[in-house]
């Protein structure tokens, strides 16, 4: 279970820090990765990393922004979010998978097991 929170109405140029946390397991091993999804809109890749954390990817639209992070200790999942723009608004949904030899990041849906609930994303312009 992925229990994603953090997510609020700010204004544009407003930073949020949203939170993934693993109930019942650990992220060691796992894959993780943000997604998220604006209404009428597919849902897209945002961040995400190796269990290691040695390998990140951002989407274009993110990068230099958004950062993300994780607490193995604390099982939970970070993005940060500064210099939040009207087009991020969105419901944002954190995604998991056990792939503890992966080298490379996940940046597609299918790429992921496990799904929060997602959280809303709201920027005000």
């Amino acid at each position: 279970q992925l229990q994603a929170s953090g997510g609020g109405l700010v204004q544009a140029g407003g930073s949020l820090r949203l939170s993934c946390a693993a109930s019942g397991r650990t992220f060691s091993g796992y894959r993780v990765g943000w997604f998220r999804q604006a209404p009428g809109k597919e849902r897209e890749f945002v961040a995400g990393n190796t269990w290691r954390g040695d390998n990140t990817v951002y989407a274009d639209s993110v990068k230099g922004r958004f950062a993300i992070s994780r607490d193995n200790a604390k099982n939970t999942v970070y993005l940060q979010m500064n210099s939040l723009k009207y087009e991020d608004t969105a419901v944002y949904y954190c995604a998991a998978a056990y792939r503890p030899l992966q080298l490379t990041v996940g940046v597609t849906s299918g790429d992921y097991d496990y799904w929060g609930q997602g959280t809303q994303v709201t920027v005000s312009s």
